[in-house]
């Protein structure tokens, strides 16, 4: 079986492309590699996955593993309409996990036309390939932040998503819509995962665990917003990864149209997780306290009853032992 990749350079793309060539499949990942953050952390995780980079420099050019015989890299942009229905007329994939996305609450506030681009056209794009092509499931990132400025907690599948405070939230609230309409128009099954802030080795810079180790080791104060007062429910990249590749795995069967939170379940005040960090690197943080940021929330909490029913999702990682080995990642890549 081919399983098409996107966003195969980013953090989330990269674990599920290397479990699933691990697990025997064959697999096509596309990325466009845009400048969001470091490029060279997307041609390193690439890299990892045997893609040399010169060769993932180049648009629209396939470039072969020199590790996995059953991987092909296309440096493509999603929004693409000419090169994206050739990758897959070339294919016949029966599976694509979308996790290709201009991603970051913040940026969204400064670049909305970047989310537009990427997470609505592109994403439409991509709907229309699956459409045309006979794909028989369509698994996509979602996000926690389309629950906005819901105060129940734990957040489950069945709240009411319409007061996204954030235009990154507001494009993932689209996505969903979106593979609702083309499930019941077009009966290709679709099944959305709203991630719940992920970390781990090969992690994003911009995200608070990147960020925090960073500062820390290098002497520089942190930024910790609305005065530390704030939880996440943060989830392991191993537990992410297991519970995708379930998701994979099952057969296609069931209702066409399925939504899914995936995290911890677990949330940690993020004073607690600064705690952690200190332990694991031995150093005190300097903090410097700030108020909210916009576009951010208090809290976040997944109720992921219905993944752990349907699929044995079973998340193992605690705070503590997912710290460390962050940590250890980024000692060895950057010191």
């Amino acid at each position: 079986m081919t399983v098409l990749v996107t966003g195969v350079a980013g953090f989330i793309g990269f674990h599920i492309a290397e479990k699933l060539l691990k697990d025997g499949f064959n697999v096509v990942g596309i990325d466009n590699i845009n400048d969001y953050y470091d490029v060279n952390l997307k041609y390193a995780r690439l890299n990892e996955l045997g893609i040399e980079r010169f060769g993932a420099e180049i648009f629209n050019k396939p470039v072969s593993s020199n590790k996995y015989e059953h991987l092909k890299f296309i440096r493509l942009n999603l929004e693409d309409r000419e090169n994206l229905p050739e990758i897959f007329k070339e294919h016949n994939f029966e599976i694509v996990c979308n996790l290709a996305a201009q991603a970051g609450v913040r940026y969204s506030i400064e670049n909305p036309e970047a989310y537009i681009d990427s997470n609505v056209v592109g994403y439409l794009n991509l709907l229309e390939c699956c459409r045309h092509h006979k794909v028989k499931h369509l698994i996509y990132a979602s996000s926690s932040s389309v629950y906005g400025l819901n105060t129940k907690v734990p957040f489950s599948t069945e709240d009411n998503v319409d007061h996204p405070i954030s235009l990154y939230a507001a494009t993932k609230k689209s996505n969903e819509l979106m593979a609702h309409t083309y499930s019941h128009l077009y009966g290709f099954k679709t099944t959305g995962l709203r991630f719940f802030t992920v970390y781990g080795p090969w992690g994003r810079p911009d995200m608070a665990m990147f960020l925090f180790t960073d500062a820390i080791i290098k002497g520089n104060p942190i930024k910790v917003f609305n005065q530390g007062d704030l939880e996440r429910d943060f989830t392991y990249i191993d537990d992410i990864i297991d519970g995708v590749v379930k998701v994979i795995n099952k057969e296609n069967e069931g209702e066409k149209y399925s939504l899914y939170n995936i995290g911890n379940s677990k949330p940690v005040k993020l004073l607690d997780f600064i705690v952690e960090i200190e332990k694991k690197l031995g150093i005190e943080a300097k903090k410097e306290m700030l108020p909210m940021q916009a576009g951010d929330v208090n809290r976040t909490w997944a109720d992921v009853d219905s993944l752990k029913k349907d699929f044995d999702y079973n998340p193992k990682t605690n705070v503590s032992e997912g710290v460390g080995k962050f940590i250890d990642w980024y000692k060895q890549y950057y010191i």
